[in-house]
């Protein structure tokens, strides 16, 4: 088979934690080929959506001086013309993201198989998309207006406030209901009304990990990575200083991800990340999910080959 990855620089990719190489690592293990290109070398010619893409080898010491990797020269290819392509272009969502998954969709309507579907990534904002799942999420409002905001603050009395568009914890703000700064994170956040956010009832369980469940082919791997806070933070995201600990999914964990693996997967998500706080969904994760590699190292469980298998399964199916 021949994979085509659509990754961030290949110089910026960390061999010991990044899922994107744990997958290739694992494709090439099953005498797969490999091709890698970047968002900017996705075009439109001649009415075909084409990819300038190199081959990609591993070097015998992946993990030696930052060089992993040996690569070909870039080629115009037809993104018809791989088995599989998998968009793994870390966020942010911006326009830029946006105009890549219009030509991955024009691609799949050319024959490409693409995972995750474009037009599902694009309808499926990691904040929001959890309002679907009503009956598993926290109390929860999505507004711009700050005057809602307070009344939420009001009633609950600890909150969450957060962007729709962040990512790694960035300018997520616990917010107490005699907080002295009510206003300015408000005005900071929701660009004074024109920018919508979401809140959301803080959950004390945050001490004991946002969990990561990852949801592959719509099946939940049997163990999540509970990334525990720093002492005072309440963010538990790695990127904030978080402690990556893996775990067997309790039965609440499996309740939801069984709950939602297989309506996600028919939308065209095959690798999905949940977030999990406690007994409660927080995000759905569909960019470029992450944790394989903890969890495998943690549990001896291989996750990269159960998407491997999925991947697999889907090339075969479509054919």
């Amino acid at each position: 088979m021949t994979l085509a990855f659509i990754i961030d620089q290949l110089d910026s990719i960390k061999t010991g934690k990044d899922s994107s190489f744990a997958m290739m690592r694992e494709a090439i293990a099953r005498n797969h080929q490999i091709y890698v290109l970047y968002q900017h070398d996705i075009a439109l010619i001649d009415h075909t959506v084409t990819g300038f893409s190199r081959s990609l080898t591993l070097t015998d010491t992946p993990h030696r001086d930052g060089h992993w990797h040996n690569t070909g020269d870039s080629l115009p290819l037809p993104l018809n013309e791989f088995d599989a392509v998998l968009m793994r272009k870390d966020p942010p969502f911006d326009l830029e993201y946006v105009y890549s998954t219009y030509l991955l969709e024009l691609a799949e309507k050319q024959g490409a198989f693409v995972i995750n579907s474009p037009r599902a990534i694009r309808d499926h904002n990691e904040k929001l998309a959890i309002a679907q799942f009503p009956q598993w999420i926290a109390p929860t409002l999505v507004t711009s207006q700050s005057h809602l905001i307070r009344e939420f603050l009001a009633q609950h009395r600890d909150i969450i406030l957060k962007p729709l568009d962040g990512m790694g914890g960035a300018s997520v703000f616990r917010v107490h209901n005699a907080d002295h700064n009510i206003s300015v994170i408000l005005e900071t956040l929701t660009h004074y009304g024109t920018r919508t956010i979401m809140a959301q009832r803080f959950i004390p369980e945050i001490t004991q990990g946002d969990k990561r469940i990852l949801l592959i082919g719509g099946k939940p791997v049997p163990h999540a990575l509970a990334r525990i806070p720093k002492p005072s933070e309440t963010r538990g995201n790695l990127a904030a200083g978080g402690t990556g600990v893996a775990q067997p999914l309790s039965q609440r964990d499996r309740e939801i991800a069984e709950s939602l693996g297989p309506e996600l997967a028919k939308r065209g998500l095959m690798l999905v990340g949940l977030d999990v706080i406690g007994d409660y969904l927080t995000e759905i994760n569909v960019t470029s999910p992450t944790g394989m590699q903890e969890i495998t190292r943690q549990t001896g469980f291989n996750v990269a080959g159960m998407m491997l298998d999925a991947i697999e399964a889907g090339i075969q199916t479509k054919a």
